[in-house]
């Protein structure tokens, strides 16, 4: 057996993490002794097994537990010889972090993430990562900010990969929400905690303008598409709000889209909530109290069949 060898204090943040591993999973154990230490800045350690290797080189042990680790070698003066140095293999700070993927050593990292307001954190997924990149860095992620009493766990996709949906998903992510150039993907971390992490939005809203002249003449719109269509039905202009659009702007653009009339809004009349409305979601419906500023109008030639006022073909 190797007699003990001082390592200077400055170096245990390598070993640290190996001191309360089960003998097997540790190359060094430290020399506890009731007497202070000769020398405050060094602690005692002993060597257990430890694999021929020449410095500065890394190789590939098995643990009893069938994990893999790999450990680079590393200098460490041996203190009871004024004139030696030894030269012992120990495990880096990231012995945990390395894997062995086709016979080629990688260090494994932790993968890039931005913290929300919760504690949660976001992972997007960069350009041309492929699911053998990805997922070993993923795993080992989790590990870790389970450790650090990590929560929520979201993972933007792009859509450039999304051949990345199947293995996440497959690691315990579930779908909450999706655009047109991305998906979101997120994991509830504790195991012992109920889940609390928002749902994806619930509502959409939408506006009816109310446009009202001087002449208390209100314009009217007959759709082209949607359960409206083909029968002759006459109806204030309506539409979606936007994403990050304002209500009064909605109801502003609305109008000039459809029937090519400028107008100001004036107030909210009156709203009312609906469910199971667009894809089972609900719905908040705001009609707008619009004041009419052109006189021209143009009806939207891909969804508006006819508008008009009063019979007329103006307006103000």
């Amino acid at each position: 057996m190797p007699s003990p060898i001082r390592v200077p204090i400055a170096m245990l943040a390598t070993f640290r993490a190996q001191t309360s591993l089960k003998p097997h999973g540790g190359l060094f154990r430290l020399l506890l002794s009731t007497n202070p230490p000769p020398n405050r800045h060094s602690v005692m350690l002993s060597p257990s097994w430890v694999p021929s290797i020449p410095s500065g080189r890394t190789t590939t042990t098995t643990t009893s537990s069938g994990k893999e680790r790999v450990y680079s070698s590393a200098r460490v003066q041996n203190m009871s010889s004024s004139s030696s140095v030894k030269s012992v293999v120990v495990p880096t700070m990231a012995n945990e972090d390395r894997h062995v993927d086709g016979g080629v050593k990688e260090e494994i990292k932790l993968l890039n993430a931005t913290e929300d307001w919760f504690g949660g954190l976001t992972v997007v997924a960069s350009e041309h990562t492929q699911v053998a990149d990805f997922m070993p860095r993923l795993r080992h992620s989790i590990s870790k900010w389970k450790e650090q009493g990590r929560r929520g766990l979201w993972i933007k996709l792009p859509i450039n990969q999304s051949h990345l949906v199947d293995p996440v998903v497959k690691e315990g992510f579930r779908f909450h929400h999706a655009e047109s150039d991305y998906v979101m993907l997120v994991r509830w971390l504790p195991e012992d905690e109920p889940d609390t992490l928002p749902v994806n939005a619930s509502h959409r809203v939408g506006i009816g303008a109310l446009v009202l002249n001087e002449n208390k003449e209100v314009l009217v719109v007959m759709e082209k598409n949607g359960g409206f269509k083909g029968t002759g039905f006459w109806k204030m202009p309506t539409g979606v709000v936007d994403e990050g659009e304002d209500i009064y702007a909605a109801a502003v653009r609305e109008v000039k889209e459809e029937t090519g009339i400028d107008a100001e809004f004036v107030e909210i009349l009156a709203f009312r909530q609906s469910h199971k409305s667009f894809f089972s979601k609900s719905d908040m419906f705001f009609v707008c109290m619009m004041r009419p500023l052109s006189s021209n109008i143009t009806a939207q030639e891909s969804e508006i069949a006819a508008s008009k006022v009063s019979g007329s073909s103006n307006f103000v």
